[in-house]
């Protein structure tokens, strides 16, 4: 019925059909994933180049001196400038990296520290309700205590926070563990399941859509 040149160009348009659909699946299911969209491994440029591993493993600073509303607030808060100046009044006063913060004192403009995380509008997180639950500060923020520059460590996707809010107890630390960026789990640490007992967490609340959609 057809010619041989028909049938040739046929099975051509039908593979070529097939190899689009397939194209434009694997961009509808990979593009969430790559990088450049989730933003996973981002270091966005900072005033100054403060470093976590620097201050918090090397010194020892608690996380609480410089995000002190974590504890009280939904915004774990950004310290102002006094607040580094309370060590760099006395060491590193000349240092030209530390200028910034000098001239952020001197002329009483705070400095523009870049957000690392950002949520959409419609989404509401409290850190101070997770804190108070026992979620460390590492399960969102990654090796955040061994990072020279801080980078974004987790995708922030629904699909990841509704995994630890279905099974919330892999993700459960004792408080006093809470702002230890090194803590790990040992032999004599409460079980999941006993934490959750200890912070009265129901998973079975958790997933409804108000907790994070108000």
């Amino acid at each position: 019925m057809f010619t041989r040149r028909a049938d040739l160009l046929l099975r051509i348009g039908l593979v070529a059909t097939g190899l689009v659909v397939l194209c434009l699946l694997l961009l509808i299911w990979g593009i969430p994933w790559i990088t450049y969209n989730t933003q996973v491994t981002l270091t966005p440029t900072q005033p100054v180049p403060f470093s976590h591993k620097h201050h918090v493993s090397g010194l020892g600073i608690d996380c609480r001196y410089c995000h002190d509303s974590v504890e009280i607030a939904s915004n774990a808060g950004m310290p102002p400038t006094q607040t580094c100046m309370t060590c760099h009044s006395q060491i590193w006063t000349n240092a030209q990296i530390l200028q910034p913060v000098r001239t952020s004192l001197a002329s009483g403009v705070p400095l523009k520290w870049q957000s690392v995380y950002t949520l959409p509008d419609y989404v509401y997180f409290d850190h101070s309700v997770h804190v108070a639950n026992g979620v460390g500060c590492t399960e969102c923020h990654g090796p955040i205590g061994d990072m020279p520059l801080t980078r974004k460590a987790k995708t922030l996707y629904m699909s990841w926070c509704l995994d630890c809010h279905r099974n919330p107890a892999p993700h459960l630390r004792p408080p006093e563990a809470v702002f230890d960026p090194h803590w790990q789990r040992t032999a004599g640490t409460p079980s999941g399941q006993e934490l959750m007992r200890r912070y009265h967490i129901h998973p079975a609340t958790l997933t409804d859509c108000s907790v994070c959609h108000r």
